[in-house]
């Protein structure tokens, strides 16, 4: 089958998470800038943190199918199995949030995270199995450096959050630096993938 329902049924659910995720936010109770701080300061970081990753999968994923012309159901599976990670999004933020970034939250939010980059790896990989031993999409990620080094950060904040400083807020700190770090990994383009779509479209 084609990839255009697949694409539109996967833009819906993820602008449906963002939507969730905003709605989380609260409103102040007063009508000073000290109030969105106190009321709504921690959820604004939270969210936007979120939501870049959700930018992250939309952009990879949209770059991805157009490497794709038909598709078969273990993609569509894995297609799914993605969604659903990035589905609970809105819950381990709000939860992290609420919390105040107390140890477990965060660990529950670094496993979201750890769980969809492995959903998106096993997808673009059936991509590549049903597509064959010339896929474009395997010529495009190449030796895919931040694919391999992104879970890496997302088990060192883990871990960190885990095992260091378990009264307190080291751990916890070190682990959303990784968090960010990643995100900010991942938000600088990767121009093979272009490219190689570039070359592709010349091609079809």
């Amino acid at each position: 089958m084609r990839t255009s329902r697949l694409e539109a049924f996967s833009d819906g659910v993820l602008a449906i998470i963002i939507t969730i995720m905003v709605l989380e936010l609260k409103v102040p109770h007063g009508h000073e800038f000290s109030d969105l701080i106190h009321t709504t300061g921690v959820g604004l970081l939270t969210y936007l943190l979120s939501f870049v990753y959700v930018g992250i999968y939309w952009n990879n994923h949209h770059h991805m199918f157009h490497l794709v012309r038909q598709i078969r159901g273990g993609v569509l599976w894995a297609n799914l199995a993605l969604l659903f990670c990035l589905s609970l999004f809105p819950f381990t933020t709000a939860w992290m949030d609420e919390s105040r970034f107390e140890r477990t939250p965060v660990v529950i939010y670094g496993l979201n995270l750890l769980s969809a980059g492995i959903a998106y790896f096993v997808l673009q990989n059936v991509i590549i199995q049903q597509q064959g031993p010339e896929s474009p999409l395997r010529r495009a990620i190449g030796a895919d450096v931040k694919g391999k080094v992104s879970p890496v950060f997302y088990l060192v904040g883990i871990f960190s959050a885990l095992l260091i400083d378990r009264s307190g807020h080291v751990g916890v700190g070190i682990a959303l630096a990784c968090f960010v770090g990643a995100a900010i990994l991942w938000v600088v383009p990767d121009r093979r993938i272009d490219r190689v779509i570039r070359e592709h479209e010349a091609q079809g």
